[in-house]
């Protein structure tokens, strides 16, 4: 509170601009879902996108949305940045910021990436998403499962079985 009532103005204008910079993600969104169907990118049926449309969708959607609101926003994070190196130190330590501890949530990317390589594997890129039944889904789900638990499980287990044994050489 004291950080709002000593510095309204800086605080109004950050509120405003990411209210601002969040009606600029939406807008393009927006703007790319309709160039992205009118250019071909994607068929305006989504009974008809292939796993290749899903990819390419998503691969410059996030490129669109980096280079018209990333950098600007980037720019405005550096504005806001050096104004808080500004203050004196004695008032910015003043100001305590709870840490948040932040879930894991690469898991749901590792897992479609991991989709999206049994997919072309099984040489299904291009074939339409409806075309998919459900036991080739859970089948693919189970398998993508079983190739973490090797990639990531047997370096795991040795290295639990090393620290067991080196904690219990310790006197």
């Amino acid at each position: 509170m004291s950080l709002m009532r000593r510095h309204w103005r800086a605080v109004a204008t950050f509120a405003v601009a990411s209210i601002l910079a969040f009606i600029w993600v939406v807008y393009v969104f927006l703007w790319f879902v309709g160039s992205a169907q009118s250019s071909g990118l994607v068929p305006g049926t989504l009974g008809l996108w292939t796993m290749g449309n899903l990819v390419a969708f998503i691969l410059c959607a996030v490129f669109w949305e980096l280079l018209l609101v990333g950098i600007p926003v980037a720019m405005a994070a550096v504005v806001a940045w050096s104004w808080w190196k500004r203050l004196p130190y004695e008032e910015r330590s003043e100001y305590r910021f709870g840490r948040r501890s932040r879930p894991a949530g690469g898991i749901s990317l590792l897992l479609f990436i991991a989709f999206c390589i049994k997919v072309y594997i099984d040489g299904k890129w291009n074939v339409p998403m409806t075309a998919f039944t459900l036991n080739y889904v859970v089948g693919s789900t189970i398998a993508i499962l079983e190739w973490g638990l090797i990639v990531f499980g047997i370096p795991g287990a040795i290295a639990l079985a090393w620290w067991i044994g080196h904690e219990m050489t310790k006197p």
